[in-house]
C-alpha cells in the first residue's frame, strides 16, 4: 500500500475518532458548549473533560513521536513559532467570540453537519466566507 493511501486512511481514521468523540460527548450541540462557557447554575463540565482527554492523548502522542519518530512521515512537522504576536492574539479573540456567540467551533460544527440541522450549515458557510475574507485581506 502506498504511503499516500496510508496517510489518507490514517487521516480518515483520526477524523472519524475525533468526530465520534465530539458526538458522544455532546459537543456537536452548541447548547452543551454554551453550558460550559456560561458560568451559571446550569454549568456543564463536559467540555472540560473532553478537552482534558484531548490534551492527554496529544501529550502522549507528541512524547511518542519525539522519541521514536513519526510513523508515516520521514520527519516530524512540529510548530516552530513560539512567540505570541498581534495576529495570533486577534485571531484567538475573534475565534473565542464566535465560539461563545454561536456555540460552534470548526471541528464540532463539521461533525454537527451529520445532524442535518440548518444551524451547522449556516455556521460552516459563514466560516468559509470569513476564511476567504481573511485570506483576501491578508494577501495585500
Amino acid at each position: 500500500m502506498s504511503t499516500d493511501i496510508q496517510k489518507s486512511l490514517a487521516s480518515l481514521f483520526a477524523g472519524a475518532v475525533f468526530g465520534l468523540g465530539l458526538a458522544v460527548s455532546g459537543l456537536t450541540n452548541p447548547d452543551k458548549v454554551l453550558q460550559f462557557l456560561t458560568l451559571s447554575e446550569n454549568w456543564s463540565p463536559a467540555l472540560l473533560f473532553t478537552m482534558g482527554a484531548g490534551i492527554l492523548v496529544t501529550f502522549v502522542g507528541y512524547k511518542w513521536v519525539l522519541r521514536r519518530g513519526p510513523v508515516l512521515e520521514a520527519e516530524a512537522h512540529l510548530p516552530t513559532k513560539s512567540r505570541l504576536d498581534r495576529r495570533l492574539l486577534v485571531g484567538a479573540t475573534v475565534f473565542g467570540l464566535g465560539w461563545g456567540l454561536a456555540g460552534f467551533c470548526p471541528g464540532p460544527v463539521i461533525a454537527g453537519l451529520s445532524t442535518l440541522k440548518v444551524e451547522p450549515f449556516i455556521f460552516v458557510a459563514a466560516m468559509l466566507i470569513g476564511s476567504q475574507l481573511q485570506r483576501l485581506t491578508s494577501n495585500r
